[in-house]
């Protein structure tokens, strides 16, 4: 049995899968010789999912790949979900719907096989949905590319993988940076960690290291002096003074800990 449990890896979305596949790879090295749970859950629509993938990790040396996909909450009581769990050293949580994934499979067997995986040393990873869902409180909607409109937001319960922060996908290209200020207005005990298209957090412990071609941003609450987020009246626009935030590219350390960036290694 692992001494601790097995790192997250957190995409923000379209990740690259035809070209150097950095964090594919990243994935495919870390689940080694074993099977990878392909979680299609997030998709109403999951068909092609599997053979995309399948034919990127095939090109990385990982032909042990299994899908897991449910069309109701009922089918993780069967039997042979468990099967496809045997011999996996990682799941992979594709993109669609963050909600799809927590109520399909929360507190349900399959929860548990993740997480007794994840326990025991294997790798977690997710994309998009994949990645927001990784949290204990994960944003499900709420408005891009404007500043943040006080009661347009909604979040709901994630897995809890990782605790005290929340995740946002997509970041720069949908222009997400005030949706994610204002779930950390209603909370600045969480870190709000915004991550780009083709972009991974790889978390082992408290500290995560970025890779990918684009930036995580990470937004500070904790020495918000003023905010309106319960004074002001619904649609007022959001009002924080002194947000601290960081901007990490591939290569950059952070720690979760002290809420600071760190040296490598990770």
């Amino acid at each position: 049995m692992a001494d601790e449990p097995g790192p997250l890896i957190i995409i923000g979305g379209h990740e690259d899968k035809e070209g150097d596949k950095l964090i594919l790879r990243e994935v495919a090295e870390r689940v080694g010789a074993r099977r990878l749970v392909l979680a299609t859950v997030a998709s109403r629509e999951p068909e092609g999912y599997f053979e995309t993938y399948s034919r990127a990790f095939a090109d990385l040396g990982l032909h042990d790949l299994v899908e897991l996909y449910l069309h109701e909450r009922a089918e993780t009581l069967d039997a042979h979900v468990a099967d496809i769990f045997a011999g996996a050293g990682g799941v992979f949580f594709t993109g669609g719907d963050q909600l799809r994934i927590s109520s399909q499979i929360g507190d349900t067997p399959v929860e548990h096989l993740v997480r007794d995986l994840h326990r025991r040393g294997g790798v977690v990873a997710g994309t998009s949905a994949g990645a927001s869902v990784m949290s204990e409180t994960m944003l499900v909607r709420g408005t891009n590319r404007e500043s943040h409109r006080i009661g347009d937001l909604h979040m709901a319960p994630g897995l809890g993988l990782v605790r005290d922060i929340i995740i946002d996908q997509h970041f720069a290209e949908r222009g997400r940076i005030g949706r994610l200020l204002g779930a950390v207005a209603q909370n600045p005990r969480v870190l709000g960690l915004g991550i780009d298209e083709d972009t991974a957090m790889v978390l082992t412990g408290n500290r995560f290291r970025v890779i990918g071609s684009g930036a995580i941003y990470a937004i500070d609450g904790a020495g918000v002096t003023h905010s309106n987020i319960a004074e002001a009246s619904p649609e007022k626009t959001l009002s924080m003074h002194e947000v601290r935030l960081h901007v990490l590219s591939g290569g950059d350390c952070f720690d979760l800990e002290t809420r600071q960036p760190a040296l490598p290694p990770c």
